[in-house]
């Protein structure tokens, strides 16, 4: 059995994903996020059931909330059961402290819209056992994703890239240099992307991606990943540019 826990809709994208490939699952979902409709069928259980033979913690927008799952873990599942935790907006080696045995722990980017994603990038920490890197590798594999090695470093590769052109894209609009639609078809047509950063931005949330880049702010200290105002606001609320 694999053990999920964490932010519903990261949650319930990744369980799709072991449904088509019938793993058996287990979740525990953060409280006081909303759930959207395909989470509402998990198997949703307040304690950790014996057989998980995998357990992955799916949290980015709540520090304590991050912890507090990866102590649980740690706490109820036997040390020899890996622990894979996403790792944009917390290094794995910072999690990798929090547990007894830091061997079993590596980084994942995981962030909304995995279900479309071809890739996964896996930051293991230096203390990480390669047969624990191994065994994230074939489960990624049997999900059908590709994987990246990375160094462990909050924001990792993609995301970090796709929230800085997410901010930027914010900034464009405040200028009021283009309407929202243009800029995408402007990046989508000029750059060959699939989608544009407005519509990035409305796959993988406002709050995800600002709590990347507050992270990488705080980790780095440089300017370049100075948060929008337009995006804090709409953090904090439903996001108003399409209007």
């Amino acid at each position: 059995m694999i053990f999920f826990a964490g932010e519903p809709v990261l949650v319930g994208e990744f369980v799709q994903l072991c449904a088509a490939v019938e793993y058996r699952v287990a979740s525990r979902l953060n409280p006081g996020e909303p759930i959207p409709a395909p989470a509402r069928a998990l198997n949703v259980t307040a304690r950790i059931p014996p057989g998980v033979f995998l357990a992955l913690e799916l949290t980015n927008t709540d520090f304590g909330l991050k912890r507090k799952n990866i102590e649980a873990l740690d706490s109820a599942l036997p040390q020899s059961v890996p622990i894979l935790t996403s790792s944009l907006t917390v290094s794995a080696t910072e999690q990798a402290s929090w547990v007894r045995n830091p061997r079993r722990l590596t980084g994942i980017g995981a962030y909304p819209s995995v279900l479309a994603n071809d890739l996964i990038e896996l930051a293991p920490t230096v203390r990480t056992d390669k047969e624990v890197v191994g065994q994230a590798r074939d489960f990624f594999f049997t999900l059908g994703k590709e994987i990246a090695v990375v160094q462990d470093r909050v924001g990792m590769v993609i995301p970090r890239i796709l929230c800085m052109l997410i901010n930027e894209a914010s900034f464009a609009l405040m200028e009021e240099v283009a309407s929202p639609a243009d800029i995408d078809t402007a990046m989508r047509l000029g750059t060959h992307y699939p989608y544009g950063p407005i519509e990035w931005a409305d796959r993988i949330g406002i709050r995800q991606v600002v709590s990347v880049l507050r992270a990488l702010h705080a980790d780095l200290g440089e300017e370049r990943y100075r948060i929008s105002p337009l995006l804090q606001l709409m953090a904090r609320g439903e996001p108003w540019w399409r209007t």
